[in-house]
C-alpha cells in the first residue's frame, strides 16, 4: 500500500513532532544529569512540577563555582526552550489537521478508546493509514511489535517477548497508552491486575497493548466509536 502524497506530508509532520518529543527528553536528562554532577537536589516543593515555569525559574538561578557549570546549563535551558517552542507550534498544526477531514471522522472514533488522545489519534492514523491492509489483528500486531518474538536453535524454540520488528512509532506510544487506559477502562484494569499476579507489570502492559491496539483496529474497521465494557 502507497500512502498518497497528503498522507506522506502529514506523517512527516506527526514525526517531526515526535522527533523532537525525544529531542527534549534527552534534553531534560541532560539537565538532571548536571545539576546530579554539582550536587543540586531538586527541593520537595519542585518534585512534582517538573519543568513548569516555576521550576525553570529555580535552574536559572542556580549559581555555580566554575563559569562552565553556568554556561553549560544555560545552554541547555536556551535547547530546551527552542524544543518546547518547536513542539508546540508543531502541536497547533496537527491539531488543526485533525479538525479536518479525512482525520476528523477517524480521530473521533479513536478518541473513544481509553488512553488514546488527538496527538495519538494522528499518530495512528498516519502509521497505519489504511487498516484494511491488516487481514487481522495478528497481522497489525506484528507490523507494530506486539507479537512474542522466538529464538531458536536446533529443535529448541524459546519465546523472548516482544518481537523486535515493529513500527518504532507505534509500539512505544501503545505501551505509553496503555498505562492511561488501564485507570479509564474498567476491563483493561481487570485484565491488568490479573495479568500483574503472574508476571511483572511492564511484561502485563505489553498485553493491555495488544489489547488496545484491537480496540484501535475495531472502531477503525467499523467506523464507530467504542463502548467500553461494563465490569461487573
Amino acid at each position: 500500500h502507497v500512502p498518497s502524497r497528503s498522507t506522506r506530508e502529514d506523517r512527516s509532520l506527526v514525526r517531526m513532532r515526535m522527533a523532537m518529543v525525544k529531542k527534549q527528553t534527552r534534553c531534560k536528562n541532560q539537565i538532571k544529569a548536571l545539576l546530579s554532577f554539582y550536587g543540586y537536589t531538586i527541593p520537595d516543593e519542585l518534585v512534582r512540577s517538573h519543568w513548569s515555569r516555576r521550576f525553570i525559574g529555580w535552574l536559572e538561578g542556580l549559581s555555580f563555582q566554575q563559569e562552565s557549570g553556568k554556561h553549560a546549563l544555560q545552554a541547555l535551558l536556551e535547547e530546551l526552550n527552542h524544543l518546547r517552542q518547536l513542539i508546540a507550534g508543531l502541536t497547533r498544526q496537527i491539531r488543526a489537521l485533525a479538525r479536518q477531514e479525512p482525520h476528523r471522522t477517524l480521530v473521533g472514533y479513536l478518541k473513544s478508546v481509553p488512553g488514546i488522545s488527538t496527538l495519538t489519534a494522528m499518530v495512528l492514523l498516519t502509521e497505519i493509514v489504511d487498516i484494511n491492509r491488516f487481514k487481522s489483528l495478528d497481522h497489525l500486531a506484528s507490523y507494530v511489535g506486539l507479537v512474542p518474538g522466538e529464538d531458536s536453535s536446533g529443535e529448541q524454540e524459546r519465546v523472548t517477548g516482544i518481537s523486535n520488528r515493529r513500527n518504532a512509532h507505534l509500539r512505544a506510544l501503545l505501551i505509553e497508552c496503555s498505562w492511561v487506559a488501564v485507570r479509564k477502562d474498567p476491563a483493561l484494569l481487570m485484565a491488568f491486575s490479573k495479568l500483574s499476579k503472574r508476571m511483572p507489570k511492564n511484561r502485563a502492559i505489553v498485553h493491555i497493548a495488544r489489547k488496545l491496539l484491537n480496540r484501535v483496529r475495531y472502531v477503525l474497521k467499523h467506523q464507530e466509536s467504542y463502548e467500553p465494557c461494563v465490569v461487573a
